[in-house]
Protein backbone atom coordinates (compact mmCIF):
# COMPACT_ATOMS: atom_id res chain seq x y z
CA UNK A 1 0.00 0.00 0.00
CA UNK A 2 1.47 3.17 -0.64
CA UNK A 3 2.65 5.39 2.20
CA UNK A 4 0.13 8.21 1.73
CA UNK A 5 -2.61 5.65 2.11
CA UNK A 6 -0.99 4.78 5.22
CA UNK A 7 -0.57 8.26 6.43
CA UNK A 8 -4.51 8.75 5.94
CA UNK A 9 -5.25 5.85 7.99
CA UNK A 10 -2.94 6.69 10.61
CA UNK A 11 -4.17 9.99 10.83
CA UNK A 12 -7.92 8.54 11.74
CA UNK A 13 -6.07 6.75 14.27
CA UNK A 14 -4.52 9.35 15.85
CA UNK A 15 -8.02 11.02 16.13
CA UNK A 16 -8.91 8.13 17.74
CA UNK A 17 -5.93 8.92 20.14
CA UNK A 18 -7.33 12.18 20.90
CA UNK A 19 -9.96 10.82 22.67
CA UNK A 20 -8.20 9.20 25.13
CA UNK A 21 -7.26 12.87 26.53
CA UNK A 22 -10.92 13.83 27.22
CA UNK A 23 -10.53 10.65 30.02
CA UNK A 24 -7.23 11.56 31.21
CA UNK A 25 -5.80 8.10 29.19
CA UNK A 26 -2.28 7.61 27.97
CA UNK A 27 -3.51 9.15 24.26
CA UNK A 28 -3.07 6.21 21.95
CA UNK A 29 -5.71 4.81 19.14
CA UNK A 30 -5.83 2.71 16.83
CA UNK A 31 -8.56 1.35 13.83
CA UNK A 32 -8.94 -1.43 12.26
CA UNK A 33 -9.72 -1.36 8.16
CA UNK A 34 -10.70 -4.29 6.26
CA UNK A 35 -10.01 -4.68 2.66
CA UNK A 36 -11.92 -1.94 1.03
CA UNK A 37 -10.52 0.68 3.68
CA UNK A 38 -13.71 1.10 5.89
CA UNK A 39 -13.08 1.00 9.23
CA UNK A 40 -14.45 -1.77 11.10
CA UNK A 41 -12.83 -1.57 15.02
CA UNK A 42 -11.71 2.16 16.45
CA UNK A 43 -10.15 2.13 19.75
CA UNK A 44 -8.41 4.54 22.27
CA UNK A 45 -6.82 3.73 25.96
CA UNK A 46 -9.38 3.75 28.51
CA UNK A 47 -7.17 1.78 31.30
CA UNK A 48 -8.22 5.16 33.55
CA UNK A 49 -11.60 5.42 32.41
CA UNK A 50 -12.91 1.54 32.55
CA UNK A 51 -9.98 0.73 35.01
CA UNK A 52 -9.38 -1.97 33.03
CA UNK A 53 -5.60 -3.31 32.24
CA UNK A 54 -6.62 -4.48 29.13
CA UNK A 55 -8.53 -1.49 27.97
CA UNK A 56 -5.51 -0.76 25.43
CA UNK A 57 -6.47 1.17 22.10
CA UNK A 58 -5.59 -2.53 20.11
CA UNK A 59 -7.73 -4.76 22.12
CA UNK A 60 -10.66 -2.42 22.05
CA UNK A 61 -10.31 -1.97 18.55
CA UNK A 62 -10.17 -5.80 18.10
CA UNK A 63 -13.25 -6.89 19.91
CA UNK A 64 -14.98 -4.74 17.74
CA UNK A 65 -13.90 -5.61 14.46
CA UNK A 66 -14.36 -9.13 15.27
CA UNK A 67 -18.12 -7.62 16.46
CA UNK A 68 -18.55 -6.14 13.40
CA UNK A 69 -17.16 -9.14 11.27
CA UNK A 70 -18.99 -12.01 13.74
CA UNK A 71 -16.05 -14.00 14.16
CA UNK A 72 -12.38 -13.99 15.86
CA UNK A 73 -10.37 -14.32 12.39
CA UNK A 74 -9.95 -10.81 11.49
CA UNK A 75 -8.05 -11.84 8.03
CA UNK A 76 -8.28 -9.41 4.96
CA UNK A 77 -7.22 -6.07 7.61
CA UNK A 78 -5.39 -4.12 8.95
CA UNK A 79 -4.61 -2.54 12.14
CA UNK A 80 -3.50 1.35 12.51
CA UNK A 81 -2.14 2.24 16.06
CA UNK A 82 0.08 5.45 17.14
CA UNK A 83 2.39 3.76 19.41
CA UNK A 84 3.76 0.02 19.34
CA UNK A 85 1.62 -2.50 20.74
CA UNK A 86 3.07 -4.06 23.89
CA UNK A 87 3.14 -7.73 24.42
CA UNK A 88 -0.79 -8.62 25.43
CA UNK A 89 -1.84 -6.52 22.28
CA UNK A 90 0.73 -7.96 20.31
CA UNK A 91 -0.45 -11.36 21.24
CA UNK A 92 -4.16 -10.13 20.64
CA UNK A 93 -2.94 -9.47 17.21
CA UNK A 94 -1.16 -12.86 16.14
CA UNK A 95 -4.64 -14.39 17.83
CA UNK A 96 -6.50 -12.45 15.47
CA UNK A 97 -4.42 -13.45 12.89
CA UNK A 98 -4.59 -9.82 11.43
CA UNK A 99 -2.10 -9.77 7.88
CA UNK A 100 -0.90 -6.27 8.66
CA UNK A 101 -0.29 -4.04 11.47
CA UNK A 102 0.98 -0.54 11.18
CA UNK A 103 2.07 1.75 13.67
CA UNK A 104 3.52 5.36 14.27
CA UNK A 105 5.88 5.72 16.76
CA UNK A 106 8.12 2.93 18.46
CA UNK A 107 7.82 1.68 22.50
CA UNK A 108 11.42 1.30 24.10
CA UNK A 109 9.61 0.46 27.44
CA UNK A 110 6.78 -2.71 25.99
CA UNK A 111 7.01 -2.05 22.74
CA UNK A 112 6.66 -5.96 21.80
CA UNK A 113 7.18 -5.66 17.29
CA UNK A 114 10.97 -5.39 17.68
CA UNK A 115 11.56 -2.47 20.59
CA UNK A 116 11.84 -4.60 23.54
CA UNK A 117 10.32 -7.93 22.16
CA UNK A 118 9.22 -8.69 18.87
CA UNK A 119 6.19 -10.88 19.54
CA UNK A 120 4.72 -9.99 15.86
CA UNK A 121 7.89 -11.87 14.33
CA UNK A 122 8.22 -14.42 16.46
CA UNK A 123 8.86 -17.77 14.44
CA UNK A 124 7.55 -20.41 17.05
CA UNK A 125 3.88 -18.67 16.84
CA UNK A 126 1.63 -19.47 14.25
CA UNK A 127 1.13 -15.88 12.53
CA UNK A 128 3.57 -13.38 11.54
CA UNK A 129 1.72 -10.26 10.59
CA UNK A 130 3.38 -7.99 8.08
CA UNK A 131 4.78 -4.73 10.17
CA UNK A 132 4.93 -1.58 8.64
CA UNK A 133 6.62 1.11 11.09
CA UNK A 134 6.85 4.94 11.54
CA UNK A 135 3.96 6.17 9.90
CA UNK A 136 3.52 9.99 11.05
CA UNK A 137 5.94 9.10 13.68
CA UNK A 138 6.69 12.97 14.52
CA UNK A 139 3.11 13.42 15.20
CA UNK A 140 2.65 10.15 17.20
CA UNK A 141 5.49 11.29 18.86
CA UNK A 142 4.07 14.38 20.08
CA UNK A 143 1.02 13.28 21.69
CA UNK A 144 2.79 11.24 23.83
CA UNK A 145 5.26 13.81 24.58
CA UNK A 146 2.44 16.79 25.11
CA UNK A 147 0.60 14.64 27.46
CA UNK A 148 3.25 13.23 29.38
CA UNK A 149 4.66 16.81 29.99
CA UNK A 150 1.32 18.22 31.05
CA UNK A 151 0.76 15.13 33.99
CA UNK A 152 4.45 16.09 34.86
CA UNK A 153 3.18 19.81 35.38
CA UNK A 154 0.03 19.03 37.22
CA UNK A 155 2.24 16.98 39.72
CA UNK A 156 4.83 19.47 40.38
CA UNK A 157 3.89 21.06 43.41
CA UNK A 158 2.63 25.03 43.12
CA UNK A 159 5.53 27.68 43.65
CA UNK A 160 3.43 28.82 46.58
CA UNK A 161 3.31 25.42 48.35
CA UNK A 162 7.04 24.70 47.58
CA UNK A 163 7.84 28.15 49.41
CA UNK A 164 5.97 27.25 52.07
CA UNK A 165 7.67 23.93 52.52
CA UNK A 166 10.88 25.09 52.57
CA UNK A 167 10.11 28.20 55.06
CA UNK A 168 8.48 25.69 57.18
CA UNK A 169 11.55 22.91 56.89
Amino acid sequence: MPRDEHEKSMRLAILEAEKALTHDDVPVGAVILDRDGTVIGAGHNERELLQDPSAHAEMLAIRQAAEHVGHWRLLDTTLYVTLEPCAMCAGAIVLARIPHVVYGTTDPKAGAAGSVLDVLAEPRLNHRPQVTKDVLQPECAQLLKDFFATKRRRSLPSDAARSERCESG
